[in-house]
């Protein structure tokens, strides 16, 4: 406990939530995936891209978190209508994180399945 009453956590969940949703995502990436790469690799190769792929899908995750905070406008101005600002406000509330993600993901899995 701290001193103000709070359990601190050393980590910041929206890291570990990241970090799970890089997970999942590099597992569906090498399971799902029927290229020749893929297929020809054994269970421990397939292991380890799980195990980068993770790794810098959680980086491209929070690579893109922060240029999300530096980069995110303080006001957005559509001519679209409401469905328009709803997609700006998503996109600006997730867009680069999942990017990065996926980028991440797909380069530390063909790194080491190539």
């Amino acid at each position: 406990m701290r001193e103000d009453g709070s359990a601190g956590l050393p980590i910041n969940p929206t890291v570990i939530g990241w970090a799970v949703a890089a997970l999942v995502f590099a597992i569906f990436t090498v399971t799902v995936n029927s290229s020749a790469m893929v297929l020809g690799a054994g269970f421990f190769a397939k292991f380890m891209a799980v195990l980068v792929g993770s790794a810098l899908g959680l980086g491209g995750a929070l690579l893109g978190n922060a240029i999300r905070k530096f980069a995110h406008p303080d006001a957005v101005f559509t001519q679209g209508g409401i469905l328009s600002l709803i997609w700006i406000k998503v996109f600006w509330a997730i867009g680069p994180q999942v990017i990065g993600l996926v980028g991440g993901v797909l380069l530390g899995c063909s790194l080491v399945l190539r």
